[in-house]
């Protein structure tokens, strides 16, 4: 059973990094509103050689699928998406690993959200 979450009302645009072809990544994407902007292989020898310089505009997340990327190109594309102020998922290119990366972060941005959370009242009287 695969669940269906929407992250925003319009679809969110995404860098898909890593992997040379992505199967049935699309249709996991269109389940949580994400459609693909760009996708970038990573093997590329300019992408392992120096840092990116910005993302493609109108880019919403960064999706850096790790068993198809070296830790320098990783490193690369995860510092351009935090300069640029835009969220990144790691994850293994799958199906079920995508889901589950893209699950875990709907939930956070849902937590986070909401005003009235018990959990984070508690969190903060903690401090």
């Amino acid at each position: 059973m695969t669940a269906t979450v929407a992250i925003a009302s319009a679809p969110t645009d995404a860098l898909i990094v890593g992997a040379d072809r992505l199967g049935n990544i699309p249709e996991v994407l269109h389940q949580f509103g994400i459609r693909i902007a760009a996708h970038v292989s990573g093997r590329d020898s300019s992408h392992q050689r120096r840092s990116v310089a910005s993302l493609p505009a109108g880019v919403g997340i960064v999706i850096l699928f790790t068993d198809f990327l070296g830790h320098n190109v990783m490193q690369s594309f995860r510092d351009a998406a935090n300069r640029a102020g835009v969220s990144f998922v790691c994850c293994r290119r799958s199906v079920c690993a995508l889901q589950q990366a893209l699950g875990q972060r709907a939930s956070r941005e849902k937590c986070d959200a909401c005003k009235a959370c018990p959990e984070k009242t508690q969190r903060h009287r903690r401090r």
